[in-house]
């Protein structure tokens, strides 16, 4: 078999290596490449016989999602849907006619189109409308949903009525915060005055898109209660909406159960793991368990999915298997994996179905479906399966981190252990000393791989890595999947019966050792490192490295581990901005002499901030005392220096606008400036933030300044619109509120000479 010819090879015989030396024989340079071609080709037919071209479907249909978000432009719905449509019909002609080659590519295409069609229907789905601009208003609302934030909440509404607003111009849902809950509950109507503005624009360009997010949330608005809360008449809602506070109100209520039996970090840690409310824990603790590498434990995603799925089997599996004619007569396994299927899905919609826990329940039920057809549960094909059908129902997951990150563990935890049939048996016959040492060594070898494959996305996305991660999981792990997770499922089956207070004792007692594991690798010196931004391309480069090394078998696979370095060293080779403004032109920050980042901060947007510092791996706060360096401020602006020697002036009041317009040689301000302001070697006013939003600058060797911004000039997609002026010459400002500074601060100001955006 070894040293078959070519046309052996072609036919899939496994003999790459054979075909590679025996072509290498040849003289000169032919042979070096007939032997690169044959062994090549001998690996690529081994990947088809072993069916793992289908492994690549869903990455053709990534990329076709990945395409429809880049576009300038919203698509016509028909015409990927049409492409996709042909691409299948050719690619059917094709393996009729035995066309291999001709229909595997159509295949491909098919699925390039059949992504992007996805990304175009999604948005007709979901579409609805967005506010254009700041409105104080009063609103009558439907609570959805209830967020404690220890004493203040948020509240996820959906809209009866706002005042000034046509019934057709209404947002679905509005996501706003209140200052003290009281006695709000989800299920309410309430009706309150509400500052509301259009869902946040990323804060840098290439950063976190709230309002793609809030997009396909069918939220169409953001703000806070500056009022009192009355009670509304009740008004006609979806079922689905009274569904949704209905199970909210039983999260909310399950939260402060265990906080209050568990008490303090410990209690609010405990209750976000079982009913995924996160809003009671503190920064200190959360910023405890990033330190450790273990926050994904806090979020109800793939490891609590996991765990619960597998104490449903498990427990009705033993259950079963009591009895001696159940064991002998019933298919057990499959009635115990169609029970997890439904104690996961009811775990799910519990957790309150956020995007991760959605995920992983498709994930999980593909797996258990394959047990009820005798097919593997783990195998990268039912990961695919899943894969497809996350994205074809929400594709919009796939740009962001938690699709990226839980995809690539897994994907790289299912490459690592992929084994040809027959290599368990010298396993069963290891004693039980030996089968822990190996679990642990398992557990160990698992959580590394998972941390280098998710590496990559934590440092694009998070702009920071933990080291010690791998302590941290190793040592806090066991605790969860032993006590913690077999606690919290037995605490919510007897808390009908008001027998829960002990179960949430015990639940405790692992939390505790969970969080002082994790106060000590936290408290280790490096336990956290920033890491500078980079763009995109790296990103998609090393995502490229990593799917290569796990969706192939044959040696053909080490050829992502130069793919991957080169898209480190892309990202090696990125700069952060010398100079970076927020979408409002309220917050700067320029890299001064010390070539540290010196921030300007108007009325502050820290989330900005503290975006830039992590993307420049500083790990100063949003308003540290250093953070100003070598600027001044006073009410009407701020003025520094770039570490070249350019004088910067974020003007915020018009009374300072000329005089920095004839000494700055960059003015950047939110008002416009109607070309007046022509002292400067570069001037950013209103009109260019209303254009291009965030805006980021570096320096060149000749001195010159490199653009990017978060809008590209022609593009306009459903939940980034063009911007209409909200304040022009010879206009009122209808929105304003009077107590807003931001809002009346230039009363006196000439509207012939400078005009707010």
């Amino acid at each position: 078999m070894g040293g078959g010819n070519l046309t052996d090879v072609m036919q899939g015989a496994p003999g790459w290596s054979a075909a590679f030396w025996r072509a290498r024989r040849q003289p000169g340079r032919t042979g070096w490449r007939a032997a690169l071609a044959g062994s090549v080709t001998a690996m690529l037919a081994q990947e088809a016989r072993e069916r793992r071209l289908f492994l690549w479907l869903p990455v053709f249909f990534l990329v076709g999602v990945l395409a429809y978000f880049t576009a300038a432009q919203e698509p016509a719905p028909a015409a990927p849907l049409v492409a996709a449509a042909g691409f299948f019909v050719v690619a059917s002609w094709a393996a009729r006619r035995g066309a291999t080659g001709f229909g595997r590519v159509s295949l491909a295409l098919a699925f390039v189109f059949a992504g992007f069609s996805a990304g175009s229907l999604r948005t007709a789905t979901v579409s609805a409308p967005v506010l254009g601009a700041i409105k104080v208003a009063k609103v009558t609302a439907f609570v959805e949903t209830v967020d404690n934030r220890n004493g203040g909440g948020r509240l996820l509404l959906r809209v009866g009525a706002i005042d000034g607003l046509a019934p057709e111009a209404l947002p679905s849902r509005l996501r706003v915060t209140v200052r003290a809950l009281g006695t709000l509950r989800a299920g309410d109507f309430i009706v309150a005055t509400m500052r509301l503005v259009p869902p946040a624009e990323p804060s840098e360009p290439g950063g976190y898109d709230f309002s793609r997010e809030a997009f396909y949330q069918g939220i169409g608005g953001v703000g806070s209660i500056i009022s009192r809360v009355e009670v509304a008449p009740a008004f006609a809602v979806s079922t689905i909406a009274r569904l949704n506070a209905a199970i909210d109100r039983a999260r909310n209520d399950l939260t402060h159960r265990i906080a209050s039996v568990i008490g303090g970090d410990d209690g609010a840690v405990a209750a976000a793991l079982v009913t995924g409310k996160r809003g009671l824990i503190s920064e200190a603790a959360n910023d405890v368990l990033r330190g450790a590498g273990i926050y994904h434990v806090v979020s109800i995603s793939g490891l609590h999915m996991v765990l619960a799925a597998g104490l449903f089997m498990w427990s009705l599996r033993a259950l079963l298997s009591l009895s001696p004619t159940i064991a002998l007569h019933w298919p057990v396994k499959k009635i115990s994996a169609l029970f997890a299927m439904l104690g996961a899905t009811a775990y799910c919609i519990f957790a309150g179905s956020e995007v991760a826990t959605e995920r992983s329940l498709i994930m999980i039920v593909v797996m258990l479906g394959a047990v009820l057809f005798d097919r593997p549960a783990l195998s990268m094909r039912n990961l695919a399966l899943a894969a497809l059908i996350v994205m074809a129902r929400e594709p919009e997951s796939v740009m962001g981190p938690s699709f990226q990150m839980s995809f690539s563990a897994v994907a790289a935890m299912i490459a690592l252990f992929e084994r040809a049939p027959g290599e368990h048996a010298s396993e069963r016959a290891q004693g039980w000393p030996s089968r822990i040492w190996r679990a642990l060594a398992v557990m160990l070898l698992t959580t590394l791989v998972a941390g280098i494959a998710t590496g990559a996305y934590a440092s694009f996305h998070f702009h920071r890595i933990n080291p010690y991660s791998l302590i941290g999981n190793s040592l806090t792990l066991p605790l969860v999947e032993f006590i913690v997770m077999p606690m919290a499922l037995l605490g919510v089956v007897m808390g009908p019966f008001g027998l829960d207070a002990p179960v949430w004792s015990i639940m405790g007692y692992g939390i505790s050792g969970m969080m002082e594991v994790s106060r000590h690798v936290s408290g280790i010196v490096g336990s956290t490192r920033h890491v500078e931004g980079f763009g995109g391309g790296a990103l998609l480069t090393i995502s490229l490295g990593l799917m290569w090394l796990t969706l192939w078998r044959s040696h053909i696979r080490y050829l992502g581990l130069p793919i991957a370095a080169c898209g480190m060293l892309m990202a090696q080779a990125a700069h952060p901005p010398d100079l970076a403004v927020d979408a409002s032109a309220r917050s700067l920050a320029v890299r001064g002499f010390s070539g540290r980042l010196e921030v300007l901060n108007g009325k502050g947007n820290d989330f900005a901030v503290s975006q830039w510092l992590l993307g420049d791996a500083d790990s100063r706060k949003p308003g540290a005392a250093d953070l100003k360096g070598e600027s001044r401020c006073d009410p009407s602006g701020c003025v520094t220096r770039m570490i070249d020697g350019r004088t910067v002036a974020l003007v915020l009041a018009p009374s300072a606008l000329v005089e920095d317009c004839q000494r700055a040689d960059i003015v950047v301000t939110r008002l416009r400036t109607f070309g007046r302001c022509a002292g400067p070697e570069l001037v950013l006013d209103g009109a260019h933030f209303e254009a291009r939003g965030a805006s980021e600058f570096r320096l060149g060797q000749n001195g010159g300044l490199a653009m990017r911004t978060a809008r590209s000039d022609g593009v306009e997609r459903p939940w980034s619109p063009r911007k209409a002026p909200r304040f022009t010459r010879g206009t009122a400002r209808e929105d304003r509120d009077p107590r807003d500074p931001w809002e009346a601060h230039d009363e006196d100001a000439d509207p012939s000479a400078f005009v707010m955006d």
